[in-house]
């Protein structure tokens, strides 16, 4: 199984959106390598970084679930380095 190493950038602006943000980052838990998330009080958003490691239709399907969420916005940026195995 090829895989690749990404950065999924998140902007929540909706914080009612936060559950369902939560509950696809935790069916997607086993490609996750790390996430930080960052409160922005002053504009009222949060700012939040998921590293991840799968094969590129996964990623695809996460950020696009991501960017499908109410108030959320989402981008994706992909290292190039390859497989581990290769």
């Amino acid at each position: 199984m090829n895989t690749r190493v990404a950065l999924i950038g998140v902007v929540v602006e909706n914080p009612d959106s936060v559950a369902r943000l939560n509950e696809i980052l935790h069916t997607y838990g086993d490609y996750i390598i790390g996430r930080m998330g960052i409160p922005h009080k002053e504009r009222g958003i949060s700012i939040i970084s998921v590293a991840i490691d799968a094969p590129q239709d996964v990623i695809a399907a996460l950020s696009g679930k991501l960017g499908n969420i109410p108030g959320i916005s989402s981008k994706t940026i992909y290292s190039k380095v390859g497989d581990a195995s290769e």
